[in-house]
């Protein structure tokens, strides 16, 4: 008994146990420590994916929501450019070319202009509108000329209302009703009577001036 009690505390006292001792401890430590780091590595790693991913989704949607600004200042430069082209082109220049035209289609479409009547609205958007009311008769054929030319001519007519009145021995007289505009200037020049509210009747061209009332082609 006193030779094992002696044999064991010769095994304490012994540097080479505590050196397994210490190890087996580190050891213990290190694969603690390894399996700790292993789970945060595991949850920053995890982490760290949500937040790319969110990211690129952030990413993509400032992109779509972008997309429409791009090159917005060439496609303002070539509206601009459109604009003026307009202006130039299908703007009349006065209320003589208009009530000129509105002639000239008639008789190149063979109607009778029965009446026409002309009103100006005030200035919106830099433009004044002109509206026109126009009793016409012809034939089917010819009504429907007139109004495929009037809506084809240089002159940016635009028809706002049609209706029929009358019809005898193959002619059709119709009522049509107009719109066109001038640039305020030129609209106040016009001397064209004020027309209130959409709808509401323009009253007779001012004297002197082509295809008034009652005036045929």
């Amino acid at each position: 008994m006193t030779d094992n009690t002696t044999t064991w505390r010769e095994h304490l006292a012994s540097p080479l146990t505590w050196h397994y001792a210490g190890f087996g401890v580190l050891l213990v430590a290190a694969i603690a420590m390894g399996a700790r780091f292993g789970l945060d590595w595991a949850a920053i790693s995890a982490h760290t994916h949500d937040s790319i991913l969110d990211r690129q989704i952030h990413l993509h949607a400032l992109k779509a929501e972008t997309e429409p600004l791009r090159g917005l200042d060439k496609r303002l430069v070539k509206t601009s450019d459109q604009i003026k082209t307009f202006y130039a082109t299908r703007i009349p220049a006065n209320y003589s070319t208009i009530a000129t035209q509105i002639g000239n289609l008639a008789v190149s479409s063979g109607v009778r202009l029965t009446s026409v009547r002309y009103g100006q609205r005030p200035p919106a958007n830099n433009l004044s509108e002109i509206v026109i009311d126009a009793g016409i008769t012809g034939e089917y054929p010819q009504i429907m000329k007139f109004i495929n030319s009037t809506e084809r001519d240089r002159i940016f007519f635009v028809i706002t209302g049609m209706s029929l009145t009358g019809q005898q021995a193959g002619s059709v007289n119709l009522r049509l009703q107009l719109s066109t505009w001038l640039r305020p200037a030129d609209a106040a020049a016009s001397g064209l009577p004020p027309v209130g509210e959409p709808g509401q009747e323009p009253e007779a061209a001012p004297a002197g001036t082509p295809q008034q009332e009652g005036q045929p082609q």
